[in-house]
């Protein structure tokens, strides 16, 4: 069932309380998916270094792929959140089918595209021979069933923007543990168990762990979804049509993350540049930094939902409000996170090696990025604010300017020029996140006052 948000008259406490109930499984779910990553990575490891590779470059690839995903979920999430908010449930049920069928229709077009051209994407994305074969086994087995990862990025985002954040996150738990047994079965049989036996199928193993979860996911979602007051059949068209709208909300996002992907591509080449430990430690201290995301992804699906549905329900001071409380709330949390990260950076960067160099220059990128954590929070929460708001445009500006023109142009002269190694790849970061900040708080303001008057 879903939880009902409260779109009235509330106190700033009540509203406190609203922001953490929807906010708290959304960061569960998010650290979950994280921690199952890790695993992911850890079994593979046990295969071998070639295997680590072929599935680093196939998820590369995804990325990609969740990047449009994502972006119809923003979409999604959007619309449907003023919807409910404005009482109109039937047109939520409508926004909800058509945003599936737009999914499903985009999850078989990219399901055809890697099956046909798995080999040379791998190899455009830097995969050596050594690598490729597994690499084609792992992607195929992955990326062409994407229409099930498709469904559970847009069926997660329905039930979000109803204002149940707690399905998605039970959903994913119980997901992610059959993953990691899954994974492990299918990669190294009863061997292992037993002492003899069947000994897994390996890196295609791990593919098809990933593959099963997904189909479940789409599946256990869908099957809420049906139970909640969202439910909608996939037969009967709905008359209104809202093609449109979707598309003009989720092409700004989409865009955005494809602007992110894309320039991460670009200074992780920069910061190669500089050396391989340099790369090594960054790539590390950003695996241990993903963590500190999560309050803040938890926080913008929550300021996304309450935004959205209470300009639906035209009660806009509330909306303004709600953004900022969950920013504040966001900024406590992750300053809090940050202060954790400045002194016990170097205990975090002991778990990924032992080597006193590659740890110092870790602990050096986490202690800067534990200054701009606030920063960061005020970024991805009012993000999510502005998204639910409707305005999908202002974070994919952001995004656009923060990684093409701060962060490369940043790493380039900072590291290139001067010869501050990581401290100034990570100060480049951080400026970054500083101006985003700036940048969309004052949109936010803006925004909603515009709202306001028109």
């Amino acid at each position: 069932m879903s939880t009902p948000v409260p779109v009235g008259d509330t106190s700033r406490k009540q509203k406190l309380s609203i922001i953490l109930a929807l906010a708290v499984p959304a960061m569960i779910e998010n650290l979950l998916q994280t921690v199952v990553g890790f695993v992911d990575t850890l079994f593979v490891s046990k295969i071998g270094l070639n295997e680590v590779a072929a599935v680093g470059v196939s998820n590369a690839i995804i990325a990609v792929y969740i990047a449009v995903f994502m972006a119809l979920g923003v979409a999604t999430s959007s619309l449907i959140a003023r919807t409910v908010g404005a009482g109109d449930i039937r047109k939520a049920k409508a926004i909800a089918q058509q945003s599936t069928w737009i999914s499903a229709v985009c999850g078989i077009i990219f399901g055809i595209i890697s099956f046909f051209f798995s080999e040379p994407l791998l190899q455009i994305m830097g995969a050596d021979p050594n690598v490729l074969a597994d690499g084609v086994i792992y992607f195929r087995i992955v990326a062409v069933p994407s229409v099930f990862l498709s469904l559970m990025t847009v069926f997660g985002s329905i039930l979000r923007a109803s204002g149940d954040t707690k399905t998605p996150m039970k959903i994913g738990i119980w997901i992610n543990i059959i993953h990691i047994f899954l994974d492990y079965i299918l990669i190294f049989g009863f061997a292992r168990i037993s002492g003899n036996g069947w000994e897994g199928w390996g890196i295609a193993g791990a593919a098809w762990a990933t593959a099963i979860v997904r189909v479940i996911g789409a599946v256990a979602l869908f099957m809420y979804i049906r139970k909640s007051k969202l439910s909608f059949t996939l037969i009967k068209p709905e008359p209104e049509q809202f093609l449109r709208p979707l598309l003009q909300l989720s092409a700004p996002a989409a865009a955005e993350r494809l602007i992110m992907r894309f320039g991460q591509v670009l200074y992780f080449g920069l910061i190669v540049r500089i050396g391989t430990d340099v790369y090594s430690a960054h790539v590390l201290a950003g695996n241990i930094e993903i963590f500190s995301y999560m309050p803040g992804y938890g926080l913008a699906v929550a300021a996304t939902t309450l935004v959205g549905q209470h300009l639906g329900a035209n009660r806009r001071k509330d909306a303004f409000e709600y953004g900022l409380l969950t920013t504040g709330i966001a900024v406590v949390f992750m300053s809090f996170v940050g202060v954790l990260m400045f002194f016990f950076s170097s205990i975090a960067a002991g778990w990924f090696t032992t080597d006193p160099y590659i740890i110092s220059l870790i602990t050096t990128a986490l202690r800067i990025n534990a200054f701009a954590q606030p920063f960061l929070a005020i970024g991805l929460v009012i993000a999510g604010a502005l998204q639910g708001a409707g305005d999908t445009k202002s974070p994919m500006y952001s995004t656009a300017i923060g990684m093409w023109l701060v962060r490369v142009l940043g790493v380039y002269m900072l590291c290139l020029q001067f010869d501050m190694g990581i401290a100034g790849v990570w100060l480049s970061i951080a400026f970054d996140l500083l101006l985003r900040a700036i940048f969309l708080s004052i949109r936010f303001h803006v925004y909603m006052r515009k709202d306001s008057i028109g």
